[in-house]
């Protein structure tokens, strides 16, 4: 009588065992599928070749290859920032989306390297900005007016290496200029003056990995 129990009990294991052994495993879901024909700038990312029609030097198309990418946060904000070599000189677009929906494209294409003293600026200056947030302050440079837009804490990554800076932005009045700044701890001011262009002047063909 033992025994007979034992082997039904040994059976029941066995059509468990055998149960599991079959039993389909879920597949994990496809990812979505990009259209490689209609890539978008936000699609962009490292080995692409972006084009941005009249953007270049004389009028001529701005081409280059992306070899660095960037995802940045700054409070609510995000963008990526992709930057490659043209005519022997570093070039970078950022993209964004705002909240709703439309796409942000700004190129650096200014081989200058400015500091925020050439905005007759120092320091202190944008500390008070940001400790205001009054996007009605602006400061002068080149004879165009420049309106505080954001200063947030933000932090940049860039394969697989997270660095956090602080960071003002400011927007050209009636004007497509966009002028960044950063200022990481125990580092120096970066200065980067971006034009906004049309999301419709850019191409993006995906390139190796």
């Amino acid at each position: 009588m033992i025994t007979l129990t034992v082997e039904a009990i040994l059976a029941v294991l066995l059509v468990l065992v055998l149960m599991q052994f079959f039993k389909k495993k879920p597949t994990a879901p496809a990812e979505p599928q990009v259209d490689l024909s209609n890539l978008k700038a936000t699609d962009a990312r490292a080995g692409d070749v972006i084009s941005v029609s009249g953007a270049g030097d004389n009028f001529s198309d701005l081409d280059f290859t992306a070899d660095r990418s960037t995802w940045v946060q700054a409070g609510a904000r995000q963008w990526t920032e992709l930057s490659g070599m043209y005519h022997e000189r570093r070039v970078s677009m950022r993209a964004s989306t705002n909240s709703d929906g439309d796409v942000e494209v700004a190129l650096h294409t200014d081989a200058r390297k400015l500091s925020i003293g050439d905005f007759g600026m120092a320091e202190p200056d944008l500390n008070d900005l940001d400790q205001r947030q009054n996007t009605e302050d602006w400061f002068e440079f080149e004879g165009k007016n420049w309106m505080y837009r954001l200063s947030r804490e933000a932090q940049a990554t860039s394969q697989g290496q997270t660095t956090g800076f602080y960071y003002w932005e400011f927007q050209e009045k009636d004007g497509p200029g966009l002028l960044a700044i950063r200022k990481a701890e125990g580092e120096p001011f970066v200065v980067t003056l971006y034009s906004i262009v049309p999301e419709s002047n850019v191409t993006v063909y995906r390139g190796a990995r």
